[in-house]
């Protein structure tokens, strides 16, 4: 028998329920050794439903999971560890980081946390994390060293995905599982990763990765693609990659969501600001690593701009800075809406003018709210409900909801729908007070091509119908609307 032959992991009609739903009925998977797999589909098909039934965090209430390496390894060691189970064996790396603070209390840090000196203290340098002194040859390609010193709550969200990785690839697992794991890197990191990824396959490692149809690894070996929590196809990687990829269909948004749209934006003046935001010589230090140096920048009203550069160029401290989160901004020559900050203006002051969304918010976004709740917690830019809505927010919040095509997640708690369903949750929360400023960090991070489309034709359509101002970031540049005309790139915290 070779190894193709030889089960790794299978599942035999597998029943999964969470929270009382039914994720995967009778289904049934067989990895033998030697197999490399990709599970593809659109956003909410269950891609990390199944990784996390695998993992065993999820109810399995017929059928069952088989973990033959778990097995082949008791044969070949000696376990002395009662508690010792197929879960010591898997390293996963998922969307959110559970990083916890020094004294290992707490994984509740706060936003503002990793632009505050003081507080950020209290978070492990990546080296602590690690539990390493120096890299190793095998995370080279993931460019840690420039990281080893770095506080983990000051990393930016391409860093913090790297870091994850790196974790992970220490333990040496028996089966790595990655959950799209290109979310959040620049374009050289992509490169990098997928190197990196063959090379692990190539030490004899499995990999099972859920991700996009086209940023699948060369040496992933199999595909799986599902699709409303069913298993659609199994192929090799041949037989995949002679196929089509699904292209997202031509999305017109219905007259009556135009409408809705022009409706919702009506009372919006934006032209009573001379300027947006006014950067003069911009200097941000950490101790002794400078984060932005001699930035210039201005932001008009209506301006379209896209804020590009690689991950840890210095792009989230520049968006810290305009939407009042980093104390530095005190001791910069820094205007916002046409008043200089420290002037007397207070940091609500400055976020009751700005729709922002990022991966960084959503990573602190651990309200226990529905969805409907959240988005009408923009109204206060709070993370979280305060007070009930009135009856009017209400019925903008549904709008937007109806917008971006959410209405049905609407009573469901905001952490029980699926990762793409969350984004597009806080991107209605951004829009719901009608801010002067909109701020999109990588808005489109877990969303599938077909909800990546529906957004870009949202945003062409606010930008028909209201003088809207843009900054958008983003490492797709396919991703940015047709609307955007203006770029500043970032590389080492200069203008370049």
């Amino acid at each position: 028998m070779t190894d193709k032959q030889t089960p790794f992991l299978s599942m035999e009609h597998i029943t999964v329920r969470y929270l009382d739903k039914t994720l995967f009925n009778t289904l049934s998977w067989e990895i033998n050794k030697g197999e490399q797999w990709a599970i593809t589909g659109p956003s909410g098909s269950g891609k990390t439903a199944l990784l996390n039934s695998i993992l065993g965090k999820f109810n399995i209430i017929n059928g069952s999971i088989h973990y033959h390496f778990y097995d082949d390894w008791c044969r070949t060691h000696t376990i002395t560890d009662p508690w010792f189970n197929y879960r010591n064996l898997i390293a996963m790396v998922g969307h959110h980081h559970t990083f916890r603070n020094l004294s290992n209390t707490t994984t509740d840090f706060y936003y503002q946390q990793r632009f505050n000196s003081m507080d950020a203290d209290n978070s492990p340098t990546v080296m602590e994390y690690l539990e390493i002194t120096e890299v190793p040859a095998l995370l080279q390609p993931l460019r840690i060293t420039p990281l080893m010193e770095k506080r983990l709550i000051k990393l930016s969200n391409g860093e913090t995905r790297r870091v994850m990785i790196a974790r992970a690839l220490l333990q040496q697992p028996q089966l790595l599982i990655l959950d799209n794991p290109y979310i959040g890197l620049d374009v050289q990191a992509r490169r990098d990763f997928s190197h990196m990824i063959n090379e692990i396959i190539s030490n004899g490692a499995t990999v099972l990765l859920a991700t996009a149809p086209n940023e699948i690894p060369e040496h992933i070996t199999h595909v799986l693609t599902l699709e409303n929590g069913a298993i659609t196809g199994k192929y090799t990687r041949n037989e995949f990659s002679s196929m089509p990829l699904p292209a997202p269909s031509e999305i017109a948004l219905p007259e009556m969501e135009t409408d809705r749209i022009a409706a919702l934006v009506q009372n919006i003046d934006h032209n009573r600001f001379e300027t947006m935001v006014r950067m003069e010589d911009i200097h941000i230090k950490y101790g002794e690593n400078t984060i932005l140096n001699g930035i210039n920048w201005t932001v008009k009203p209506n301006d379209k701009w896209a804020l590009l550069g690689p991950n840890g160029a210095g792009k989230s401290t520049l968006l810290s800075l305009v939407n009042g989160d980093n104390p530095q901004a005190y001791a910069n020559k820094l205007w916002l809406f046409d008043r200089k900050r420290g002037s007397g203006e207070s940091i609500w002051d400055i976020k009751k003018k700005i729709g922002f969304v990022s991966p960084e918010l959503h990573q602190y976004f651990t309200s226990r709210d529905n969805c409907l709740q959240v988005v009408c917690s923009g109204f206060s830019d709070v993370i979280g409900s305060t007070k009930p809505a009135t009856q009017q927010q209400l019925q903008i919040a549904r709008d937007w909801m109806t917008v971006l095509n959410i209405t049905t997640h609407e009573t469901t708690p905001f952490k029980q729908v699926p990762e793409s369903a969350q984004r597009l949750t806080l991107l209605a929360r951004a829009l719901v007070k009608n801010p002067p400023l909109l701020i999109f960090d990588e808005p489109c991070q877990g969303l599938d091509a077909q909800q990546k489309l529906h957004f870009k034709k949202v945003i062409e359509q606010l930008c028909a119908h209201m003088p809207v101002t843009l900054i958008y970031v983003t490492h797709y540049e396919e991703e940015l609307p047709d609307c955007v005309d203006k770029f500043i790139r970032l590389n080492k915290g200069e203008m370049v």
